[in-house]
């Protein structure tokens, strides 16, 4: 079974959501059996690269909040996170274009580390005090994650390298109906949106491997979407 998962490293629920399906996918009989791709979906592809600024401000900006209501917000995302495991700093995060993470993310699946690559890069992200949109930080994330830093320094420099298969994942999550991440798809039928439980994500799996006739599995849970904002329920 092909398990594909559109995502972005700007999206908390993308990092809270992949923590739960590996949780759902450990509880599932025939995990040896499935292959997991990441695909790129940019939150803010219309964003300069370079241009970079704080999360907080950006969350008061889109939603109309205050600053302090967006700390609120951060707080309830970093608990679910917190929930999972995973580390989520609240303050001191910036925001900017993913689109040369997903490029490099696209080498690393060539080489065998994407899923390597991605977990430092949300570590990075959202718990320590590491901009993902800095060249040298990409380059030493690279290298962590297992690739060549000369390779790393030349996909970086060459901005068409992998561009055409960023587009192509991305154009596929429109086909696919994704209009937010993370989406899930499941040997291409069946779409599960959002950070859903563990649980959820098990007795997708379950389903899928028996060849059901399924139908999606959708509202409910948190995502992020096409405009760079990120839900937050109750906030």
């Amino acid at each position: 079974m092909r398990v594909e998962i559109w995502s972005d490293i700007a999206c908390p629920w993308c990092y809270i959501g992949k923590a739960r399906f590996e949780k759902g996918l450990a509880d599932f009989a025939h995990r040896d059996d499935v292959e997991v791709v990441h695909r790129s979906f940019e939150l803010d592809p219309n964003r300069a690269k370079g241009d970079t600024g704080p999360v907080l401000e950006m969350l008061a900006r889109k939603y109309g909040r205050t600053l302090d209501e967006a700390r609120a917000m951060e707080a309830h995302v970093a608990s679910n996170a917190h929930s999972e495991g995973l580390g989520y700093r609240t303050e001191g995060r910036d925001h900017g274009n993913t689109f040369d993470i997903h490029r490099l993310l696209h080498l690393a699946k060539d080489r065998g580390v994407q899923n390597e690559l991605l977990d430092l890069a949300y570590r990075a992200n959202f718990a320590e005090e590491r901009s993902v949109f800095d060249t040298e930080t990409l380059v030493t994330l690279g290298v962590e994650a297992g690739l060549d830093e000369t390779e790393v320094r030349a996909v970086l420099a060459d901005g068409s390298a992998y561009a055409e298969a960023v587009r192509e994942d991305e154009r596929e999550a429109a086909e696919l109906g994704a209009n937010g991440v993370p989406f899930f798809v499941l040997d291409r039928r069946y779409g599960i949106s959002g950070g859903q439980p563990a649980e959820v994500f098990t007795q997708a799996l379950e389903q899928a491997w028996q060849g059901r006739v399924l139908q999606p599995v959708g509202s409910g849970a948190e995502a992020c979407g096409p405009d760079g904002a990120c839900e937050v329920p109750g906030a």
